[in-house]
């Protein structure tokens, strides 16, 4: 198990391909790299992010509203345009040497029941994993509190038409979902890629990791109980620090509670 940091942890302070030098000094081992626009995505920003890394890259991950909800879009064109694009970010991790793609898909924008066709939402999430798959990326559908995986039950009906399929469960976001992480690691089990780690209150308020409630020890020890062999990654909002120095002594935090868990 490794612990790291997402370059999201940075965004609106450091560009994206600026931020490698940040995770070096803070040692971190891994990190998962966030690109936040389409111009990242390829071209000159794209070969620019893939120069400068100096640090593992376990992981790639893109702003969900840019483009993922329309891969299951009911409209061709849109689903085709989409595609386009998800292979553009797949093109771009594979340079990166990311082993998975953070994936939110659909969201749940409106206020209503959502009934799900699983058969015909698991057609659409074969397909993402098997293109994934020629990159040599596996597909992590992440727990988010607005997008369909807000609830353990959408992951176990899906896994069912999915074989394949794997999570990233982010604790802040089942929080925010009103769930408990326990019940989705239940589920998820050997599926698990990557955990998304921030830190908050008893009001729900975002912190920084060792600023807030959240029991690290006892989640990094439920991880090594259950053999989990990827990474945790932190991943928190930048206006939950005011200094860098700030953000590292919270990546610290992290490790000596893993050093802790451990023994």
């Amino acid at each position: 198990m490794q612990i790291g940091i997402s370059t999201a942890s940075f965004f609106t302070k450091v560009a994206t391909e600026d931020t490698f030098d940040y995770l070096k000094s803070f040692n971190s081992e891994v990190c998962e790299v966030f690109l936040s626009s389409f111009s990242e995505y390829e071209g000159e920003l794209a070969d620019k992010i893939v120069h400068n890394k100096s640090v593992d890259v376990y992981s790639v991950h893109t702003l969900t509203n840019q483009y993922e909800p329309e891969l299951f879009s009911l409209n061709p064109r849109a689903a085709s345009d989409s595609m386009s694009i998800f292979k553009k970010v797949l093109a771009t991790g594979q340079r990166l040497g990311a082993k998975c793609y953070t994936f939110h898909g659909a969201t749940r924008l409106k206020k209503i029941n959502y009934n799900f066709d699983y058969d015909r939402l698991g057609g659409i999430v074969n397909n993402l994993i098997e293109i994934a798959g020629s990159y040599g990326i596996a597909l992590s559908y992440e727990t988010v509190h607005w997008a369909y995986f807000s609830e353990p039950s959408y992951f176990e009906n899906l896994k069912k038409r999915c074989p394949n399929l794997k999570a990233t469960l982010d604790i802040k976001q089942i929080m925010q979902a009103g769930g408990d992480y326990k019940d989705f690691l239940n589920v998820i089990g050997k599926d698990l890629t990557t955990v998304h780690l921030c830190d908050y209150d008893e009001e729900r308020r975002l912190f920084i990791p060792g600023k807030g409630k959240f029991d690290f020890m006892q989640l990094f020890k439920r991880l090594l109980d259950n053999g989990f062999n990827g990474a945790c990654i932190m991943e928190v909002y930048p206006q939950g620090y005011q200094t860098y120095e700030q953000l590292k002594d919270s990546y610290d935090f992290l490790l000596d509670c893993y050093e802790r868990a451990k023994h």
